[in-house]
């Protein structure tokens, strides 16, 4: 069992797939007319699959999105990362430096949707472990 995707709600789809490109997103594909709206799929570089889903509806816009704390995107690197999303007009906060060789800074989507940008340190998983929690 595997984790897939996560169908984020949009309110502005224009706004949100421009910033998600300028992330670093491919838009893979659409499923224009279902039960939740409008389905965009969105693809990082280097993942096999979709995982991210904008979700927009202009009959349902989105007016709380306290229930997604943040997603977190993994980065080789940080400094790099941050220079080259500045480039693009997106803004990343100053990065922090979170144990040896971990750093991490974030970004705020057009909807107000947090993202982490994390760099793990040189032989680190792919991914957060048990052994990342102490």
């Amino acid at each position: 069992m595997r984790m897939l995707h996560l169908g984020l709600r949009v309110t502005d789809l224009e706004r949100s797939l421009a910033f998600y490109t300028a992330v670093g997103y491919a838009k893979i594909g659409t499923a224009p007319e279902t039960g939740f709206g409008s389905l965009t799929m969105l693809q990082l570089p280097g993942d096999l699959f979709v995982s991210l889903e904008l979700v927009h509806d202009p009959a349902r816009p989105v007016t709380d999105i306290s229930a997604v704390n943040h997603l977190v995107i993994q980065v080789d690197d940080k400094s790099a990362t941050i220079a080259g999303l500045a480039t693009r007009g997106v803004e990343a906060e100053p990065p922090a430096d979170l144990g040896p060789g971990m750093r991490s800074s974030w970004l705020t989507d057009p909807g107000g949707y947090r993202i982490e940008l994390v760099q793990w340190p040189p032989g680190h998983p792919a991914g957060m472990t048990a052994a990342d929690l102490g």
